[in-house]
């Protein structure tokens, strides 16, 4: 009986031609691809639908960036009508996808691509790399899914699935160069997309990091590491430095009459950059900020109500958290923003951590919720 689940390879297939064969069977619907009955059909990949799902999809799971997709999409269905928007309006609508220099990055993008291209992206890696928060991957991604280039295009999973079938032990980040060349030369001059494509879910949903399904996968005939039983030791990687813990306070400052949340803009650049909070102290990467009472924004009968910890790539960051009741603010640069307004402030999860631990009623989704919790 033929095993329908295992692809039987064919003496003359290529590897490229196996994993095409197996992704027009089991590609992932995803909202910005078009399968490949589809793209049969003559329908053709929106480079401004690609792009935006390459930006949201760096170091963002699958799952979480399909409702920020589908929700930016929605707000702004062409790259002019992202142009247009207000900063503020674009980092709101980003708010808790983190790395939030790809907001900032995105919206110059769009403004360079409307500005210098007309509305259109440019067709190769090279034009690609040279707008705002593009780099080798994104240009590569784009190049080969949006415009069919023969690009090598590699993600994490793609890392993975090369260095498993070429048993690449060269540590990673070095070894990438390696595994560039590797996906280059099975990359095929006809369906590149289609086959970048298939690489990622091959490595999303059969070459996982454990257990990987070796049974099912169409790359499994001459797979080196799936020879030598030694899949799960690939990607190797270089060993991690331990990450610095920082320290810094928070101040939520909350108005009685309505539990309006006193919140500041950051600066444009660095960490959170463009981003909203209740004030906060001077932490970053490299320093701790102050963190009593006294560095507080204005004077107040400020009282700590615990801390809150959040973990960023480089280091992990304690703030304590520090709350007061003030009618006004007179002098501070800031504003106030009632709970209803909350939901559309660019607040990163950190904040809106700092302040649902001094103030939990500030995110209730109802005034009679929102009494429930004072």
């Amino acid at each position: 009986m033929k095993d329908e689940g295992k692809a039987v390879p064919k003496a003359t297939e290529s590897p490229s031609d196996r994993l095409l064969a197996w992704y027009d069977r089991h590609a992932r619907t995803l909202p910005w691809r078009v399968l490949p009955a589809e793209r049969a059909a003559g329908n053709r990949a929106d480079p401004y639908r690609i792009w935006l799902s390459e930006v949201m999809l760096q170091q963002t799971t699958v799952a979480t960036v399909k409702a920020y997709y589908l929700k930016f999409l929605a707000r702004w269905p062409v790259v002019e009508a992202l142009a247009e928007a207000p900063a503020e309006e674009v980092m709101g609508a980003w708010a808790g996808l983190g790395y939030y220099a790809r907001a900032r990055n995105l919206h110059a993008c769009a403004k360079a691509v409307v500005a210098e291209h007309g509305g259109r992206f440019p067709a190769t890696e090279a034009g690609l790399k040279t707008l705002p928060g593009i780099g080798d991957y994104t240009a590569a991604a784009i190049a080969a899914i949006a415009f069919n280039k023969p690009a090598a295009v590699v993600d994490g999973n793609i890392e993975r699935v090369v260095t498993r079938l070429r048993a690449i032990d060269t540590p990673l980040p070095a070894g990438k160069a390696l595994v560039r060349t590797h996906v280059a030369a099975l990359t095929p001059l006809l369906q590149p997309g289609d086959f970048a494509q298939a690489m990622m879910d091959l490595g999303a949903t059969i070459c996982t990091p454990r257990r990987p399904a070796c049974v099912l996968c169409p790359l499994a005939e001459g797979c080196e590491a799936r020879i030598h039983g030694t899949m799960e030791l690939y990607p190797v990687k270089a060993a991690k430095k331990p990450k610095p813990a920082r320290r810094g306070a928070a101040f939520v400052a909350v108005r009685p009459s309505d539990g309006a949340i006193f919140l500041r803009r950051r600066t444009e650049t660095g960490m959170l950059g463009g981003m909203d909070e209740p004030p906060t102290t001077g932490w970053g990467v490299g320093q701790d900020g102050a963190t009593g009472a006294d560095a507080a924004p204005f004077a107040a009968a400020w009282a700590k109500t615990g801390s809150v910890v959040h973990v960023f790539t480089h280091f992990t960051l304690t703030l304590d958290v520090w709350r007061a009741e003030i009618a006004s603010a007179s002098g501070a640069a800031g504003r106030f923003v009632t709970p209803a307004e909350l939901p559309a402030a660019a607040l990163p999860t950190l904040m809106k951590k700092a302040i649902q631990l001094a103030e939990p009623a500030a995110f209730a989704t109802s005034p009679s919720q929102r009494k429930r919790q004072a």
